[in-house]
């Protein structure tokens, strides 16, 4: 398996995902401080904000800038893995593997490590950048900064659980539309959520859950939202990307089975394709 996520990774290289991925993140992160520090220096010469008024700012200016990130995560992961699999069936190149004396879920477990290490490095470059940027400029630091990270990093590993998996049966193209169509849900559902909450509305808070379960990963990153925002941010109804319906750390138990069924369920449908 390691010698498939060695091949993978060199790729990966060869293709300049990864280089490229981050060399557009490094440009976001610069516009970011840009931005940050302009409007920082503002609101401390002219609007004389207090520590504890300018740290909630600081907060929700990091909030906006992570969602950005965790968009751009999940964007990768989709875009970065949704032929691996199935355009390597398609074009027959998967034989060349699949002849040698390796299993099949050597094969597709060696793949799905290689793509998540590089999420990992891609969210722990733009996620740490954003933070040390912030604590440069502004001297702080958020609470459970690296548990954020860790969150989102997850987020990304169930985004590519789904391609790994659709990637066994179904066609480059219907897999991305896979992807995106269940992440768009889940997008929503988070939404009508938080809105069921604040109104007190037990349905939509059902219609919540039940697209977190279809895929965790919008209610991941609410999780990550809440445990770095400070406890006056979160009492606020009204913060585009508060929480104000807060998912259980059984979510986070429940993603972890998640990644392991759905790739367990594509080892077992890769294993038995006719290739």
């Amino acid at each position: 398996m390691w010698v498939i996520v060695r091949l993978t990774a060199r790729e990966v290289q060869r293709r300049k995902l990864l280089w490229m991925a981050l060399a557009l993140g490094f440009v976001f992160v610069t516009l970011f401080a840009v931005g940050f520090h302009c409007v920082h220096q503002e609101l401390i010469s002219q609007v004389g904000m207090g520590r504890s008024e300018l740290q909630i700012f600081v907060n929700f200016f990091l909030t906006a800038g992570l969602y950005v990130i965790n968009f751009l995560s999940v964007m990768m992961a989709v875009l970065t893995s949704v032929g691996t699999v199935s355009g390597e069936i398609d074009s027959h190149t998967i034989q060349s593997l699949a002849t040698k004396p390796v299993r099949r879920w050597e094969i597709l477990l060696g793949k799905w490590t290689a793509y998540a290490g590089m999420l990992a490095i891609y969210m722990a470059c733009l996620g740490g950048g954003l933070f040390l940027v912030v604590h440069l400029i502004a001297d702080y630091t958020p609470q459970n900064w690296l548990g954020t990270i860790g969150f989102l990093t997850l987020e990304g590993w169930v985004i590519l659980a789904v391609t790994f998996l659709g990637g066994t049966f179904l066609s480059t193209l219907t897999n991305g539309v896979l992807a995106f169509m269940l992440y768009g849900i889940a997008f929503v559902g988070g939404w009508v959520e938080q809105i069921g909450s604040l109104m007190q509305s037990e349905a939509a808070v059902n219609i919540g859950i039940v697209t977190s379960l279809l895929l965790p990963s919008e209610a991941l990153w609410r999780r990550a939202a809440h445990l770095m925002q400070p406890a006056l941010i979160r009492s606020l109804p009204s913060n585009p990307f508060g929480t104000a319906s807060v998912p259980s750390p059984a979510m986070v138990v429940y993603a972890g089975l998640y990644i392991v069924v759905l790739l367990a369920v594509g080892l077992w449908v890769f294993g038995r394709r006719d290739l």
